[in-house]
């Protein structure tokens, strides 16, 4: 009697869970003064006090992001339109205390700021991420969600999202909140592209650019057809796209002069915005490419850190290096490799990420993971009081990049490998099987595809160290000399603003360079140099020219309204510069030919 008493009351949970719902309805009666009213019904829940929350973190964002200030005017209903007691218990937290298991939520939300994080809410577009604009019921994650969007009179209605469809154009589905979350949405007078892949398994996908632009309709095409070939290049990496859940990859493209700059990668889709009107041209290739690397790497090939998204809090990650900046890197060598950019630019990227690598104190101080943690507070997070971050850290978008940099070369020249070998092999072990890594797997990944050894000393040198990387060696297997920028005296690269008594210090000095061991810090106004004023930029040049590294000058500044002197040895700017054997005249062999071949060029 007591396993048929168990076995109902299973099968009663699991009616009640099926039975359970969540609903939105978005319309825009406010539409002018970028407001939307936003209805969230929730059925079959449990008899007990209900609670509604905004998020705080958004997919693809690692900081905490206080969406809940944009919410007002929040009111609950009965299923009979009867207004309930709603209690708001924190800032972006409200409560329901009583109902009968069905409760309609309604509430305003503002957004007036539209890129990858946040919303904009305008009559002829209409520009949402999710977690910026959806309250949700706490314990409901798993519940299936519906939504119905009713475009503003005047809005084009146009509806593009990696939502799935339904037989009505205006209304869409969700799994649960963790896909819903993570599907942000475009409404208004959008331009579709589209068209079909093969995959290596002969199914088919379908890709769309969903393009919404103020001008330069007549750019479309081209630029549709360029994107086609980065996405056929990179899934070479990898032999094959993933499994998308409904056969659709989104594009979202806002480029034109009311939203802000941003890239966002998503499961099946990615939000790209670009500050400017469409002009069709190259630069917004490495957005394109980077974003669309994502979704193998982060959205599949993830972090057990990131698993699952929690919405209520920052999500610290020790591993970004390698979700970011491995798809930074991939970013701007694909654009290359689909023969959409010159290899110049891609040198200069190049030299960026070595830079880093090796001229910032976050990069020579500190690990790639330690990096990646502090992006809970520097992933745009926001912040009035000022921070010590130059000497501290260092994007692990640019440290990852130059890390992939260093392991692809060393795979290369050591291994007959590649870091696209090691991508393939990451997509089989996490990607395919959606198993999230560690650091610790990672490693036993590249110890499989060259030898333990090999990845027990790199990832002790490079990624839980921050051990300097010989680039000049590696780059020279390629066919490229690794040199310094100049031989001139240099203080620092700081920004230095003229003012009439100085040259005043914008930025936090830097660790290690002539300004900072003088003991100049921001805010403080550099007023003489060996006696000599300085109070426009070509003056300090100028003095600088009469000097060579090593030289010491005494150097007199304010510090808060009180002169100070000190002795300020100058050095040599320790920036690098690549450049090509053959701009060197230097010869090239076929071998370091074919190795840089190899590496640089398409693989369709």
């Amino acid at each position: 009697m007591r396993q048929v008493f168990i076995l109902f009351l299973f099968v009663s949970l699991c009616a009640a869970a099926a039975a359970q719902k969540i609903r939105y309805e978005v319309s825009f009666p406010n539409v002018a003064h970028h407001e939307a009213s936003i209805a969230l019904i929730a059925s079959g829940i449990p008899k007990t006090a209900a609670v509604f929350r905004m998020s705080r973190s958004s997919p693809g964002r690692y900081a905490t992001h206080e969406f809940g200030k944009n919410v007002y005017d929040v009111k609950a209903f009965d299923k009979e339109g009867v207004p309930i007691a709603i209690n708001r218990t924190e800032g972006d937290v409200y409560e329901v205390p009583k109902h009968e298991g069905w409760v309609r939520v309604v509430y305003t939300l503002y957004g007036n700021y539209a890129d990858g994080t946040y919303a904009g809410i305008d009559p002829q577009s209409i520009h949402l991420n999710m977690p910026a604009s959806f309250m949700w019921m706490k314990g409901m994650d798993a519940a299936p969600i519906e939504i119905k969007f009713n475009a503003p009179a005047g809005n084009a209605g146009k509806i593009a999202t990696q939502l799935k469809p339904t037989t009505d154009p205006t209304e869409f589905t969700a799994p649960g909140l963790q896909y819903f979350m993570d599907s942000p949405t475009k409404i208004g007078d959008l331009i579709l592209k589209e068209w079909d892949v093969k995959n290596g398994d002969g199914k088919t996908f379908h890709f769309r650019i969903a393009f919404d632009i103020a001008e330069g309709k007549d750019k479309v095409d081209p630029f549709t057809e360029k994107v086609k070939r980065l996405v056929e290049e990179e899934k070479a990496v990898f032999g094959e796209f993933p499994q998308y859940d409904y056969g659709t990859y989104t594009f979202l493209a806002s480029i034109n002069p009311y939203v802000h700059g941003d890239g966002m990668e998503h499961r099946n889709s990615t939000m790209i915005s670009f500050g400017g009107q469409f002009d069709g041209g190259d630069e917004l290739l490495d957005i394109f490419a980077h974003e669309f690397f994502h979704n193998w790497n982060v959205e599949r090939i993830r972090p057990k850190t990131l698993e699952p998204f929690n919405f209520e809090k920052s999500n610290m990650s020790n591993e970004l290096w390698l979700a970011e900046g491995f798809t930074q890197y991939y970013g701007n060598l694909l654009v290359e490799r689909a023969g959409l950019s010159t290899s110049a630019s891609l040198i200069a990227n190049f030299t960026g990420m070595i830079n880093s690598r090796l001229n910032t104190p976050g990069a020579t101080g500190y690990t790639p993971i330690d990096a990646s943690r502090q992006a809970v507070f520097t992933d745009a997070g926001v912040s009035v009081d000022r921070t010590n971050y130059p000497n501290i850290f260092t994007s692990y978008y640019y440290y990852g990049a130059a890390t992939a940099l260093a392991l692809d070369m060393e795979l290369r020249s050591r291994f007959n490998k590649s870091l696209d070998n090691f991508m393939q092999a990451l997509w089989k072990r996490f990607g395919k099987t959606e198993v999230p890594y560690t650091v610790a797997t990672v490693q036993e990944e590249l110890g499989r595809l060259t030898t333990p050894a090999f990845a027990q000393e790199f990832f002790t040198r490079y990624i839980y160290g921050h051990e300097p990387v010989d680039y000049t060696d590696l780059f020279a297997k390629f066919g490229y000399v690794v040199k310094r920028r100049g031989i001139r005296a240099w203080l620092g690269n700081n920004r230095l603003i003229a003012t009439p008594k100085g040259m005043q210090v914008g930025s936090n000095t830097i660790r290690n360079t002539p300004l900072y061991n003088a003991g100049i810090d921001v805010d403080d106004i550099i007023e003489k140099i060996d006696g000599k004023e300085i109070s426009k930029e070509d003056a300090l040049s100028n003095l600088l020219e009469l000097h060579k590294p090593g030289d010491v000058v005494e150097v007199q500044f304010s510090h808060r309204g009180v002169s100070k002197t000190a002795p300020m040895r100058l050095m040599q700017d320790p920036a690098n510069l690549i450049v090509s054997f053959e701009e060197e005249g230097i010869g090239v062999t076929p071998a370091v030919k074919k190795l840089r071949d190899e590496w640089l060029g398409s693989k369709l």
